[in-house]
Parts: C-alpha cells; structure tokens; sequence
C-alpha cells in the first residue's frame, strides 16, 4: 500500500482504529445525534437526510442547527413534511451557511411528494440489481429530486458524482442508514443496498489520512479520489468498506494521525 505496512497489519489496524470510534460514544460529538433522536423509521430518514445536507463547517454549527431545524418541523418531520399547511412551508426560516429558507422549502416539498408519491427515501435510491456502487443512483436521485420547478440556487445543495464531486454528504447519508453491525451507530434500516456498494463519505480529513496510510494516491478530494478509494477499501474489506470511515475520519479529527 505504500506505507510501510503489510495489506494484513494495514487491516488489523484500521479494524483496531473502526472499533474504537464505531460505538455508542460517537454518536454524542457527531451530527448522526440528530436522527438518533427519532424511532419512527420515516422520522429517522428525513432527519438523517436533512442533516446531511447541512453538514459542512464546525461540527457544534451542524449539530446546533440540525436541531433548530428539527424544532421548525415541530420535532416530527415526516409529520409536518406530509402535513403541513403552505403557509407554515412559507414561514419557515432557516440559515445554515448557503443553505436558506429558498432551499429549505423546496426540500419540504420534494420530499412531500417523495413520501406521498413515490414510497419514501428508501425507494428513490434504490439501485439497480448489478450495480457495484451507489454512483448512478445518486446521480438519478438528483435527476429526481429536481425534476420539479425549482430555485436554480438550490441544486448545489446535492451533488453529483458525474459532475466530479465527492457528494462526502449523500454518501454519509447512505452510510448512516444502510450500516448494519452491533454498534448501533449506523442505522441499517435500509435493507434494499448492500453495505459492500457504499463509498466512503471523503472529506480533508480522511482524504489526508487515506494518503498517509497509501490508499489514495490522488490530491483531489474528487470523485476520481472516491473511485481510487473505493478500489482500496474494498480491497481490504469487500463486504463493509466504509466501516473504514471510521478509522480515517477517528485518524484525522481526533488522533490528528
């Protein structure tokens, strides 16, 4: 791999490093607190998505406003998300960095039509049968998402693999709610994607440690990076290879590797 360690002492210490974040004390510094607030699945979802949609810039801003946010959808989301009145939708007001009241209530409104329409969020990113990975699905379900009439300033907030992005917050989104172990961090409510297509959620901080550790060779943090990534991960673990994200991002926010 490049960095002085065999392919076995590399995955006995990312396992070493996966287990020592991947618990219950986690949940308390990251944003995945927010949905971990819910035990409705729709509710967990929603929260979950709209929470990774914000989350760029200091983790306490992502948390503190995630939960603001929460508190304007009456701490029921798939309730109000279904339910609410136009002008409730009108009224709302939110700000987290470029993401504002504009884009909040387009999101509302799509996912209305989501959970009404169309079988919920976990219908809209199901992937086909031989699909290796998850970056066609998340180029679709942008398609998707803004196949209504919507604000021109409101695509940005979901990226798109083919457009070259990492989309870092739609595939922590996925992690989140497609990991299945007995940690009970990640969710695993989604039944229908297999942890094995999953990419990791690549940001500076794991993007610095994956090269230090050789299994990212590439300077961008790119979609290009997210395929080389890919290659490498599973490579050590075919079945779960963002139970890695643990490790890389652990390495970099709390151990500064």
């Amino acid at each position: 791999m490049g960095n002085g360690l065999s392919k076995s002492d590399l995955i006995i210490f990312l396992d070493e490093k996966s287990n020592k974040y991947n618990n219950q004390s986690f949940i308390k510094t990251d944003p995945i607190q927010i949905p971990h607030s819910f035990q409705k699945k729709e509710d967990i979802e929603i929260s979950a998505f709209l929470t990774s949609i914000i989350s760029w810039g200091l983790r306490k801003t992502i948390i503190k406003n995630s939960y603001f946010l929460m508190k304007l959808l009456d701490n029921s989301p798939h309730d109000f998300i279904l339910n609410a009145k136009d002008d409730e939708i009108s009224k709302l007001n939110f700000k987290h960095r470029t993401f504002n009241e504009i884009d909040l209530r387009y999101f509302i409104k799509t996912l209305r039509s989501i959970y009404a329409d169309q079988g919920g969020l976990e219908s809209v990113f199901k992937s086909e049968k031989n699909e290796t990975d998850m970056h066609l699905t998340i180029h679709r379900f942008k398609k998707k998402f803004f196949s209504r009439t919507h604000p021109l300033r409101t695509t940005k907030h979901i990226a798109d693999p083919y457009k070259g992005s990492a989309c870092k917050r739609i595939n922590m989104f996925l992690r989140w709610m497609v990991r299945n172990d007995s940690s009970g961090v990640d969710f695993g409510i989604w039944k229908n994607i297999k942890p094995s297509v999953l990419s990791c959620p690549l940001d500076i901080h794991s993007g610095n440690i994956a090269r230090k550790l050789g299994l990212l060779k590439r300077k961008q943090n790119d979609h290009k990076a997210v395929l080389e990534l890919d290659r490498n991960l599973r490579d050590l673990n075919p079945e779960d290879p963002v139970k890695y994200d643990f490790a890389l991002f652990g390495l970099g926010v709390f151990e500064k590797f």
